[in-house]
């Protein structure tokens, strides 16, 4: 395996013995493409900076951002990740662990504390994470559903509350409501006092109405936007819908929240965002795109939510670190209820 990284000191990359201690098991990846690319290796383990913690990684999430990192694509993701392949070839970001070491600028946390956040390399045996991108583990969750809460919980927070100002009483309908990020988005509406439609296919109805979904609409036998109901927020979550489609869902002075751009292109992935951000400024109507962002404050927040039995992680499968390929290829396939996570 000469294109792995070989271990080195601290100081001075100085290269040292390959031994079990300081070498991980991990899944990598050298190029774009299908599962096909992902391939377990054994490499070395991640070094620390001043603000980062190390973590014995006990679970990791799967998520659609992860299949993006895969395939390279929108292309427009090759400027940050790399062009040929990725700079990183260990992926993963949902996370959840202990602290084995701490940079010598963290104060929040030290040696043996449980912690979930976003991390860098999670789909490994060890990871790194800025201490501002972590929080404590809630008391009432295992690993595997802090792991999968990160990217995912917090999209659907930031949708409903940054970007849609969701109030209480108010009718907001969530696209793409049996998925990673809908299923945060059903239970947290619910949590912030709305009254909660959930659009999904004929075989996940149940899970939405379990999550809290006050109606569901089967996409294949109803359409949200035939106009029997108009919602005061739409949180979309990569979906296709016509922009008129969504209009015609929404109040006059409604809100329509995009997360994500599955049918947005190969290039940019943003085509419909884009549109919308352009039609936005002439209308009462607000068409919005979220930027997602990763802080501790709110991973605490959902933590709250979570230790209050207002949130639960919903899992819909879960698989060994070795096959995190068949865990994409199961996330690829649509078949996913809830959260995918990976055990470590």
């Amino acid at each position: 395996m000469g294109s792995e990284r070989q271990p080195t000191a601290a100081s001075g990359g100085v290269p040292v013995p390959v031994t079990p201690e300081n070498t991980m098991r991990a899944i990598v990846q050298d190029g774009y493409g299908s599962a096909d690319v992902l391939r377990p290796a054994r490499i070395a383990r991640p070094e620390i900076g001043g603000h980062e913690v190390l973590l014995r990684v006990r679970a990791a999430g799967l998520d659609r951002g992860q299949w993006h990192m895969m395939t390279g694509q929108p292309y427009l993701l090759r400027l940050v990740a790399g062009f040929r392949g990725p700079r990183n070839p260990v992926a993963g970001i949902d996370v959840a662990g202990t602290v084995v070491a701490v940079g010598r600028e963290v104060t929040r946390f030290s040696a043996g504390d449980e912690v979930f956040g976003f991390g860098r390399g999670a789909f490994a045996e060890y990871a790194v994470a800025r201490e501002g991108k972590l929080a404590r583990k809630p008391v009432n969750a295992s690993f595997e559903q802090a792991a999968v809460l990160p990217v995912s919980a917090v999209t659907a927070l930031m949708a409903l509350t940054d970007a849609g100002h969701v109030q209480a009483g108010q009718k907001v309908l969530i696209t793409g409501a049996s998925g990673g990020v809908g299923s945060y988005a059903v239970q947290l509406a619910r949590a912030l006092g709305a009254e909660v439609t959930g659009v999904c296919g004929t075989a996940k109805t149940g899970l939405v109405r379990s999550l809290g979904a006050a109606h569901v609409i089967d996409y294949t036998r109803d359409d949200f936007a035939d106009g029997r109901s108009r919602y005061d927020l739409i949180v979309d979550i990569a979906g296709s819908p016509a922009l008129s489609r969504l209009r015609r869902a929404l109040t006059p002075a409604g809100t329509a929240v995009m997360v994500g751009g599955e049918e947005g292109g190969n290039v940019t992935g943003m085509g419909r965002p884009f549109r919308a951000l352009a039609l936005s400024p002439f209308l009462r109507q607000r068409l919005t795109l979220l930027t997602p962002r990763q802080r501790s404050a709110d991973l605490e927040r959902l933590t709250a939510l979570i230790e209050a039995g207002e949130v639960t992680p919903s899992i819909g499968a879960t698989y060994s670190l070795d096959q995190v390929p068949e865990a994409m290829r199961y996330l690829e396939a649509g078949k996913a209820r809830g959260k995918i996570a990976i055990t470590i």
